[in-house]
């Protein structure tokens, strides 16, 4: 499954954003990635969303991968989760490291 964001992952969005994860992981999609390419915003409750939905990912032993634009991209690294949410540069990264 992929998920294209728009606009801001922040404390606003956070709690409608975990809603809509939740949702879908019930769903058991064998793998996720989650595209922030068009995300103009992400502060610290969007990264900790993102974390949760990571770990949650893992203990269903489901792929998950990030695709961040170069602004996304930097905040991801700048707090060293770059590896721990499987932070791709593309669509076409993210869905072959899933492949893999």
């Amino acid at each position: 499954m992929v998920f294209t964001l728009k606009g801001q992952l922040d404390a606003f969005s956070e709690k409608q954003f975990k809603t809509f994860i939740t949702n879908t992981l019930k769903k058991e999609p064998l793998s996720f990635v989650i595209d922030l390419s068009k995300i103009d915003f992400l502060d610290s409750s969007g990264l900790g969303a993102l974390v949760q939905t990571s770990k949650e990912c893992k203990k269903l032993k489901l792929g998950f991968s990030v695709v961040g634009n170069s602004r996304v991209a930097q905040t991801i690294k700048l707090v060293r989760l770059a590896d721990f949410l499987n932070l791709k540069a593309t669509l076409q990264e993210a869905l072959l490291y899933l492949k893999n």
